[in-house]
C-alpha cells in the first residue's frame, strides 16, 4: 500500500478510551488514511483548530463535554466537517438524536473493524465529487435558492448557506431530476438507515429552506412514496 500523502483523507479520532482510539488510529492508518486522536472534545477542538480535517469520529460517551454535545457545538458555529458517531447506546431515540444534532452517521458499539472502514468510506465519497450515471445538472433554482450540484453549495441570494454532507447528498439526490419523486431507500443511498433517519434529515433541511417547515412549499412528501423538490 503507498504512504499517504497531504491528498489522503485526514481523519480525527475522538475517544476518551485509549486502547479504542490507539486500535481506530492504527487500523484506518493500515487501510490507507492519515489519522490523528484526541482524548475529549476540548483537545479535538484544539487540533481542529490548528489542522482542517476530513472526517471526524467522535464517540459519545465522554467525560466533559460530550460527543453529542460537541456536534452541536461545531454545527451551530457553522462547520460541516462530516461526523460518524460512536455509541454503546442502543435505543433508536437516542440515535435518532445524534442525527438530530448535525451527525452524518452513527456506528453502535460493539462493532466490526469493517463496518467502521466502509461507513467511513461512504461519508468520505459523499464528501467529495461523484461520478453518477447521470449527467447532473450544473444548477438548479428554486424560489430564492441556488444550489450548484458539483459544489455541493446552497445559496440564498447569493448568501451562502451551511449543509452537512449528508445534507448535500439529499439536494444531490432530489436534484437529479428536480420535481420527480425520490423513494427513500433512493436518499438512503444503498446504506442501513432507517426511514425515520430519512425523515430526520429532510426536517432538517427543511429547517434551512423552508418558511414554515411544517408547511413545506418546495421539499415535500409524497405520502406513502418519498419525497420530491419543487423547482421554478
Amino acid at each position: 500500500m503507498s504512504q499517504p500523502d497531504e491528498t489522503t483523507p485526514h481523519i480525527l479520532i475522538v475517544d476518551d478510551d485509549t486502547r479504542i482510539r490507539e486500535l481506530l488510529q492504527k487500523y484506518l492508518a493500515d487501510n490507507g488514511y492519515r489519522t490523528s486522536s484526541a482524548s475529549d472534545a476540548k483537545e479535538a477542538q484544539t487540533k481542529m483548530d490548528a489542522l482542517t480535517y476530513d472526517l471526524l469520529v467522535l464517540d459519545i460517551m465522554m467525560p466533559g463535554i460530550t460527543g453529542l454535545e460537541f456536534t452541536k457545538v461545531l454545527r451551530e458555529a457553522e462547520n460541516a466537517i462530516p461526523i460518524l458517531l460512536l455509541t454503546a447506546l442502543a435505543e433508536t431515540e437516542q440515535r435518532i438524536e445524534g442525527l438530530t444534532s448535525g451527525a452524518d452517521d452513527y456506528l453502535p458499539k460493539p462493532f466490526d473493524p469493517k463496518e467502521l472502514l466502509l461507513r467511513v468510506q461512504n461519508i468520505l465519497r459523499r464528501s467529495g465529487a461523484e461520478e453518477n450515471t447521470i449527467a447532473p445538472p450544473e444548477e438548479v433554482r428554486f424560489g430564492e435558492y441556488l444550489f450548484r450540484y458539483e459544489r455541493g453549495e446552497l445559496t440564498r441570494d447569493g448568501t451562502r448557506i451551511t449543509l452537512t454532507t449528508r445534507e448535500i447528498e439529499v439536494l444531490r439526490c432530489l436534484t437529479q431530476s428536480p420535481g420527480s419523486i425520490v423513494t427513500r431507500i433512493e436518499l438512503a443511498d444503498g446504506e442501513d438507515i432507517s426511514e425515520r433517519a430519512i425523515d430526520v434529515q429532510i426536517n432538517r433541511l427543511r429547517r434551512k429552506i423552508e418558511t414554515d417547515p411544517r408547511d413545506p412549499l418546495y421539499l415535500q412528501t409524497v405520502r406513502g412514496s418519498g419525497y420530491v423538490l419543487r423547482t421554478d
